[in-house]
């Protein structure tokens, strides 16, 4: 798992592009950007909580300082560290 500790700072908004139904559950850099690879199915904001949680861990910070500020049913999604 990528470590994104660097990142857990208050007000930081951390943009990615998620890929859902994935063989695995990890975050990496893909040329210069991060992308988050969930096993859940996006229906019912299930891939959406799965990025959450993920995007935490990866930073070290509860998820609940996690904010989706935008892409609710997007690929593209931007979370806000609160």
């Amino acid at each position: 798992m990528t470590d994104l500790s660097h990142l857990a700072v208050s007000g930081t908004e951390i943009a990615l592009r998620v890929t859902p139904k994935a063989s695995r559950n990890e975050i990496r850099m893909v040329e210069e950007r991060l992308r988050a690879y969930v096993t859940v199915v996006p229906e019912g904001g299930k891939a959406n909580a799965a990025v959450q949680k993920l995007l935490a861990k990866a930073l070290g910070v509860a998820k609940t300082r996690l904010t989706l500020i935008r892409g609710e049913t997007a690929r593209d999604k931007v979370f806000r560290l609160d």
